[in-house]
């Protein structure tokens, strides 16, 4: 019976340290790339965020502030997809004060770069910051 004992408790030993192992490998953090505040030129607009690894390529969060309330903060989002190496750009808007979140799955891109503006709940206008280039494959 002792024997027996023993050889469970090794074996439950065993498989203990084998799950452990299994969970610190998947726990770790994945690749973020932060990036700052980007305002726009009037100062009413402001966005910030980060570029994150997701399961399907790249993924664009961030939020998006309307400081003032008068009309609405756009981010647009543009990007460079890797396999054609067309451009495709998203806007993303918050006509309410305070600030919004937002999130774009951009899949594998070569480029992506974010630029602010102000605008109505239909379209960027005016008052736009430049383009900032917040991920580059391979830099």
């Amino acid at each position: 019976m002792r024997i027996g004992a023993r050889v469970l408790i090794g074996m439950t030993a065993a498989t203990t340290l084998a799950l452990s192992c299994s969970t610190a490998a998947s726990a770790e953090p994945s690749t973020v790339w932060k990036w700052g505040a980007l305002h726009s030129t009037d100062g009413w607009a402001t966005a910030w965020g980060k570029v994150s690894v997701g399961q399907s390529g790249l993924v664009v969060s961030g939020n998006l502030d309307d400081s003032y309330g008068k009309g609405c903060s756009w981010a647009l989002i543009r990007y460079q997809n890797a396999r054609n190496g067309r451009w495709r750009t998203h806007g993303v808007y918050n006509c309410v004060t305070g600030t919004g979140t937002f999130r774009k799955d951009v899949g594998g891109v070569l480029q992506i770069r974010v630029k602010v503006c102000r605008g109505t709940a239909k379209r960027p206008v005016g008052k736009c910051s430049r383009w900032k280039t917040v991920y580059t494959q391979g830099g």
